[in-house]
């Protein structure tokens, strides 16, 4: 499940590097290859939508089997593609086929615990989920010394061989028949799974959360090294920084937090500091207090990022514990909308020469998540034992 859940990470972000060298192979420009990226996470979200209520019908194990093959069988079409149109095309559909391994391993997560659990778990991956989009580009970078472009996704379909391997080895059904299968289709169940107040409170919790990731990840480039003079050593060096902030709480919250505290009070506070930060952030670029130093604003973006480890875990786990027949539907929609805001917000972080759209971004999506969560789910979360008691679908 942790390979899993690396997957996205390693598909788009480990050929970073590389994009300069791409664009020279096809002869084009930066934005032709920059859609190489776009497509891949198109196509991620879009798969995931397909596959979730899909591996509910069929269980978990084949479908998996097939989305890592054709993950492995697109990934090294990538490595052989002549056009970069081609690229972007095929960029598709190793996104959509890779998001079979996103999704089921959330909802085999939901078929094998429950409650607590499930928070517990969660947190557990988003360890992998902090470390791999740091590690991934210098893997990538590594791999340039020894190969090309097209030796990176070489290397991701030997990946895809692997995780083929494992999960044929070691992986059983996790949702047999006996269990109950639903029948119908996937538009239907997902309707169903939005009419329901606290799913859709802890889906829009996670949502404003990747909101706030994403428009760190496309302005914070700019922001630290074009409007405050870092350099591009210590603006890695400060990325790996909030990365291990974000990890940290989150492996503070499956080790301690959800032991002690009901869970829906933890997303509430995560969301509260989201928040605090985020107007810290938009207090600072609008020049308010003045121009601040680069160390002000590292410590408001440390906290902003570490928030993360308090939400996007626990309001996974929220929102997987109210289903169980469909629960390859709720991960469907909790990680399509996480990709999709992340493609929404992505551009329009850097559409200004200032670090202002990126706070703002932030300060609205928190606020709005909060506000959500809060009127959705505030009269359903009264005691921390309705968090581990298996609720009604």
């Amino acid at each position: 499940m942790a390979a899993l859940t690396a997957l996205p990470s390693l598909s788009s972000d480990v050929y970073l590097p590389a994009l300069p060298d791409v664009a020279g192979t096809f002869t084009t420009t930066a934005i032709v290859v920059q859609l190489t990226l776009t497509s891949c996470l198109v196509g991620m979200a879009l798969g995931q939508l397909a596959v979730g209520p899909l591996s509910d019908r069929l269980g978990r194990r084949r479908p998996l089997l097939t989305g890592m093959t054709l993950y492995t069988i697109a990934s090294q079409a990538c490595a052989l593609a002549p056009t970069a149109g081609t690229l972007i095309g095929l960029r598709f559909v190793q996104g959509a086929a890779g998001a079979a391994g996103i999704v089921i391993a959330r909802a085999i997560i939901r078929d094998l615990y429950q409650g607590v659990k499930i928070a517990q778990v969660f947190s557990t991956l988003m360890l992998i989920s902090g470390v791999a989009p740091v590690v991934a580009p210098l893997f990538g970078a590594q791999l340039l010394h020894v190969t090309d472009w097209r030796g990176i996704f070489t290397t991701l379909a030997v990946l895809g061989l692997l995780l083929i391997a494992a999960i044929a080895a070691g992986l059983l059904e996790t949702l047999p028949v006996a269990a109950g299968r639903t029948h119908g289709i996937g538009l239907t169940q997902m309707r169903h799974l939005l009419t329901d107040r606290v799913f859709t409170g802890c889906l829009l919790a996670a949502a404003g959360a990747f909101a706030a990731f994403f428009a760190y990840l496309a302005a914070s480039p700019f922001v630290l090294q074009d409007l405050y003079g870092a350099t591009p050593q210590t603006y890695a060096l400060l990325f790996g920084v909030n990365a291990a902030g974000m990890v940290g709480t989150g492996q503070l919250n499956g080790r301690v937090l959800v032991r002690r505290f009901p869970i829906h009070h933890i997303v509430t506070a995560g969301l509260a500091l989201l928040f605090l930060a985020g107007l810290a952030m938009l207090i600072l670029a609008t020049g308010l207090l003045g121009h601040p130093n680069l160390a002000i604003v590292c410590v408001v973006l440390f906290v902003l990022i570490s928030s993360l480890g308090l939400l996007i875990g626990n309001a996974n786990a929220l929102a997987m514990n109210r289903t169980s027949h469909a629960a390859g539907a709720a991960s469907a929609l909790l990680g399509s909308s996480g990709f999709l805001i992340g493609a929404l917000v992505s551009p329009l972080a850097g559409i200004t020469n200032s670090a202002t759209p990126m706070a703002l971004i932030q300060t609205l999506a928190a606020a709005l998540a909060l506000t959500a969560f809060a009127a959705l789910t505030r009269e359903r979360f009264t005691t921390h034992s309705h968090e581990q008691a298996s609720p009604a679908n």
